[in-house]
């Protein structure tokens, strides 16, 4: 792609707001060098990677690629078994802690992280810890080698400690006691490696000792005494065999890295594609942009385009289409009404795409791809020094047809302005006709009104405006494709103060024809003006009617659940009720059993059936259902009941048969069902239906008591589970149990009592062998839960 345009639409710009966000000198030479693609595999898969770094950007913290340094000299040397340098390994050692860090970001611990197509680069990664924290160990900084790299450096930098502390102490003798006299200072110096003291010139004799230095007026002597020399040639050999040791611990360092120079090289070619990518990923945030789709058909929709080096506050977006419906697009209106602009933004949106960078623009923008992007843009606008003389704007012109083809995109702005109108205008059709008929697609500028009409008279040519607020004085910036625009040369001019005369008088010489043509214009941006309102008030009343919906639908749904609730704690209180009047009943039968077998006292039976009548009639009483519109029935007299009558207890909503005859209190017994229910004449109502009678009227081939067994065998389970209760709980709830599966008829059941110590067990076996009803018992087998169930079998 030709290098003039990404001046011209300022994309330099781009890349350098892009090389900002960039850690690592690699990667901002990577930004320096990026260019937009034309291969769409390419385009899609850089669009890829930046989408899956902008949703890690959301999910987690910036990451930080400090550390990732140049590092492929260095590999080189390694590769050559070079000794490298400390300041290298420390390169060496920034480049794996900075692997670390990106390694323990790319894979996150969390649940809910899942792998996207920037996974691979964080997996490939080699971690070299030991490597890193040796380097670390030994070398502090680029000038210094820790003392502990090694036992020997320890004693070599030992031994120069002592060996100062001897010198400085002979030193401090002589400058505190007999040499005081004859020194200009009485202070220690070092000349050229070597403890020196300073020493008077005439005093020279004096001091035995080797001269170094003197100053430059001569009257001082830097003298090394006699009785150091030795221990300062002692440090000279302690400082060369330091050297020495440095050198070899380098080289030792040097040598392990050299074994993984291929996994260094490679970690550091990762960290830099990385940095580089969650670089345009951070572009991408700030600029508050999306990855637009792609296409080969070179298609372009835009929308809510912003132009990416404009204030995103105050910029207005635009739409843009082109490539679907229409291949070229004229643009007019009013100068600073953002024609220019909106052309700078289609070019510069299809650079910052096919470079791999999201567009500032909304989901699901579509950009077509394009080999070659031309831009005649010269005004005052540009960042440039503008080419405004026709010759200029003829001569890039004439480039750019020579050079476009099908799949370039051409931008022009004020297309065959500097000269005269007349030519300028046919000049104008005429370019962008050759360019319509070879299918390129382009976006012009233009203030010429031949244009507008050839727009409006060839297929597949549109025409937009910017539109231009006339009472204000001030352009809205907005984009509107379909309505050609109008100058209001006239309606500015008048609003600025230019007298009317003037204006009526520039108004004559407009031809009817162009005069009609504006009055054309001008009646279509009033209505789209009108319907614009319309729509505004129609989205209004959409809003306000989904919100009522809303709120009744919230209502409803909150009196569905009010309702579910009422009636599942209704359902819970009476299944409670039953239950315990079922607990009571089953008590009773289990107590009439105990008295037949002991052939007790029929009045004992009889009380306690009376009992169980009496807790019967309060459970029932606890069911009633009291009538929202209770019955009018004509009210009963004890003397016209007779056993066998049809009657309803209307406190209980239960219809029954009468079973007694009537006290004198008026209190009598009714069969519903199976129950037998006291009750009063004033609680009865007489009724006729004879079916309903007969349908009532107990059955005297079935007793009361079958009857019972069928409604207890149809809730009855052939299993019992006692894990966890204690031997007395647990014979307490197996005797109930087993009474109810006895009068069930269930052949046997399966007792689960686990096998633990054995207790439990046991205890259950030896209540069995005392129950009569129980035929048989044993373990249960393989399968069966082995010897923690036990299965007994009924007579």
């Amino acid at each position: 792609m030709n290098e003039k345009v990404y001046q011209i639409l300022e994309f330099h710009k781009i890349i350098d707001m892009l090389e900002a966000k960039a850690d690592s000198a690699p990667a901002k030479a990577l930004c320096k060098k990026l260019h937009p693609s034309a291969d769409l595999s390419e385009i899609t898969k850089t669009q890829e990677d930046t989408a899956a770094a902008l949703t890690r950007l959301f999910r987690q913290d910036r990451i930080s690629f400090a550390g990732c340094t140049e590092i492929r000299p260095v590999c080189r040397a390694l590769e050559i078994e070079s000794a490298l340098s400390a300041a290298d390994l420390i390169r060496v050692a920034d480049i794996l802690e900075c692997s670390q860090r990106v390694y323990a970001y790319g894979n996150p611990d969390a649940k809910d992280s899942e792998p996207d197509c920037l996974t691979p680069y964080f997996e490939q990664l080699v971690l070299l810890p030991d490597l890193n924290r040796e380097i670390r160990r030994c070398i502090i900084s680029a000038e210094e080698i820790a003392d502990d790299a090694s036992a020997k450096l320890s004693s070599i930098r030992k031994s120069i400690l002592s060996i100062n502390d001897k010198i400085h102490d002979k030193l401090a003798g002589y400058v505190n006691t007999s040499l005081r006299p004859y020194l200009q200072d009485a202070v220690v110096t070092m000349r050229d490696n070597r403890y020196c003291i300073p020493v008077k010139s005439e005093y020279r004799g004096q001091v035995a000792g080797i001269v170094h230095d003197q100053s430059s007026t001569g009257s001082t002597l830097f003298i090394e005494p006699a009785a150091i020399v030795e221990y300062n040639n002692k440090i000279r050999q302690l400082e060369i065999e330091e050297q020495e040791e440095i050198a070899a611990i380098l080289r030792a360092l040097s040598e392990r890295a050299a074994a993984h120079t291929a996994e260094i090289a490679n970690n550091a070619k990762l960290l830099t594609k990385l940095d580089f990518i969650f670089a345009k990923a951070s572009l991408a945030m700030d600029m508050n942009a999306t990855m637009p789709v792609f296409n080969d058909e070179r298609i372009i929709d835009i929308r809510k385009g912003r132009h990416p080096l404009l204030d995103r506050k105050k910029v207005v977006p635009i739409d843009v289409r082109l490539g679907e419906d229409f291949d070229l697009l004229i643009v007019t209106g009013p100068n600073t009404g953002g024609k220019t602009v909106s052309l700078k933004t289609v070019g510069l949106l299809t650079l910052m795409g096919q470079a791999g960078l999201h567009i500032p623009a909304a989901d699901r923008s579509r950009l077509g791809i394009f080999k070659e992007v031309f831009a005649d843009i010269g005004d005052e606008q540009s960042i440039e020094q503008s080419l405004s003389t026709f010759s200029a704007h003829m001569t890039n012109i004439v480039t750019i047809l020579k050079h476009a083809d099908a799949d370039s995109l051409c931008l022009f702005d004020e297309l065959g302005a500097g000269t005269d109108p007349t030519e300028g205008a046919a000049l104008a059709i005429a370019i962008l006709t050759y360019l319509h008929d070879r299918g390129i697609r382009s976006m012009a500028t233009t203030h010429y009104s031949e244009l507008k009409i050839f727009a409006l008279s060839t297929d597949y040519v549109e025409n937009a405006c910017c539109e231009f607020d006339v009472k204000s004085l001030r352009p809205t910036y907005k984009l509107l494709i379909g309505i050609p625009g109008k100058s209001n040369a006239f309606a500015i001019s008048k609003r600025l103060g230019l007298s009317d005369d003037i204006i009526e008088s520039a108004k004559t010489h407009i031809s009817k024809e162009a005069e009609s043509f504006e009055d054309v214009i001008a009646n279509l941006e009033k209505r789209r003006l009108e319907m614009e309102r319309e729509q505004l008030e129609i989205d209004k009343y959409k809003r306000e009617t989904q919100s009522v919906k809303d709120q009744l639908k919230a209502k409803q749904d909150k009196l569905d659940t009010s309702r579910d609730k009422i009636l599942r704690e209704a359902n819970e209180e009476a299944r409670e009720i039953l239950m315990e009047a079922k607990a009571i009943a089953d008590e009773a039968i289990r107590k009439f059993q105990r008295l037949n077998a002991s052939s007790a006292d029929m009045r004992e039976l009889e009380r306690s059936r009376q009992s169980l009548n009496s807790k019967i009639s309060e459970k029932n009483s606890k069911l009633s259902i009291p009538s929202a519109k209770p019955e009018h029935h004509a009210k009963v007299r004890a003397a016209d009941l007779k056993p066998g009558d049809s009657v309803k207890i209307v406190s209980m909503g239960l219809k029954g048969t009468v079973n007694t005859l009537p006290d004198a209190s008026g209190n009598l017994f009714v069969m519903c069902g199976i129950m037998r229910t006291k009750t009063n004449v004033k609680d009865l109502v007489l009724l006729q239906d004879s079916d309903d009678a007969t349908r009532l009227a107990p059955s005297k081939k079935t007793s009361t008591g079958s009857s019972m067994k069928m409604s207890k065998s149809m809730h009855i389970s052939t299993e019992i589970n006692l894990l966890g209760k204690t031997v007395d709980e647990a014979i307490a709830e197996l005797d109930k149990y087993l009474d109810d599966a006895y009068l069930s008829h269930v052949p046997s059941v399966r007792i689960v009592h686990g096998k633990g110590t054995g207790a439990l067990r046991n205890a259950i076996h030896q209540h069995l062998k005392r129950l009569k009803y129980i035929d048989s018992y044993r373990l249960g087998e393989f399968g069966e839960g082995d010897s923690g169930v036990t299965i007994a079998t009924f007579h």
